[in-house]
């Protein structure tokens, strides 16, 4: 299979950039993808990686867990406990932004967040390019998903939400000039991304499951997603820790290193990432960012 390569960073268009380390999509396809290093703002990005029309294969498996509902499994089970907790946590963190407004949530997969905030009074938009992920949230939520936000050309939204998506996104930069445009003057964006800087990121490495590649295209840190943003001139409102992040994270990272699930040392480790987190700049595994223009 051809894959693209990025010629400038996306983050600040230098061309200088180096081959940083080289990382195995142990989920779906076994093959290794490099992660290189941007020398003028430190942004990782893969490259080169599966082209838009070619990524769609890496996603097509009952082990990527983000396009399914089943539960069968213990780590389908946690993740599904997990999975709840936080959207009560997310539909809290929006009623708590705007009071009950327009909401579009883009990457929705099966829709879980669409259709709990459709039950608590959101008018709710969808957008989730997976065809098969596509239907379930129309199921759930007997409302309007589209492939793409291209399909939006004229609404407006008073939250829009990106629930471990840009990092997907291929097309970055344009993708958060259409997002500018979506969103209400005193309305907020919301993006939840892995942490490049976090204690479970520098544990484990290349094994570290929160680099995802080919499906995680950039690799941010608190930096390197300020800067982003900033060329966007969007204001950072407030960065909030995704602390059971740490926990998931840290026992898929060892599942993937020993071929073992190892629930002991995934606690321990994600206590020691939340504990180290707030001793050095809030560099939880995870983090959302809340943005307004």
């Amino acid at each position: 299979m051809m894959l693209e390569k990025i010629e400038k960073c996306p983050v600040c268009n230098s061309e200088n950039y180096y081959m940083d380390i080289i990382c195995k999509d142990y989920v779906i396809s076994q093959e290794e993808f490099q992660i290189v290093k941007c020398q003028s703002c430190n942004f990782r990005f893969t490259n080169p990686r599966p082209g838009q029309q070619e990524i769609g294969k890496y996603y097509q498996s009952t082990d990527y867990i983000s396009h399914q509902d089943d539960n069968e499994g213990v780590i389908n089970k946690l993740y599904y406990i997990v999975k709840q907790k936080n959207l009560n946590s997310k539909l809290q963190l929006i009623n708590d932004l705007y009071n009950k407004g327009s909401v579009l949530d883009i990457g929705c997969g099966t829709g879980s967040f669409l259709e709990i905030c459709k039950k608590d009074g959101w008018i709710t938009v969808g957008i989730e390019p997976d065809e098969k992920a596509r239907k379930k949230a129309v199921q759930k939520t007997q409302g309007e998903v589209k492939e793409n936000i291209y399909e939006l050309p004229f609404q407006k939204f008073d939250i829009i939400t990106m629930w471990h998506v840009l990092e997907h996104v291929h097309l970055l930069n344009e993708t958060i000039e259409k997002i500018k445009q979506l969103l209400n003057e005193n309305g907020k964006l919301i993006i939840a991304v892995p942490n490049r800087d976090s204690y479970d990121a520098k544990r484990f490495g290349t094994y570290w499951a929160a680099y995802d590649v080919p499906r995680h295209l950039y690799h941010f840190t608190q930096e390197t997603l300020m800067q982003l943003m900033k060329k966007h001139q969007l204001k950072i409102f407030k960065v909030l820790p995704m602390k059971y992040d740490a926990y998931y994270i840290s026992l898929m990272s060892l599942k993937h290193k020993y071929n073992q699930t190892r629930f002991v040392s995934a606690i321990t480790t994600g206590l020691l990432s939340n504990k180290w987190a707030k001793k050095n700049n809030n560099n939880y595994s995870s983090l959302t960012y809340i943005f307004s223009k």
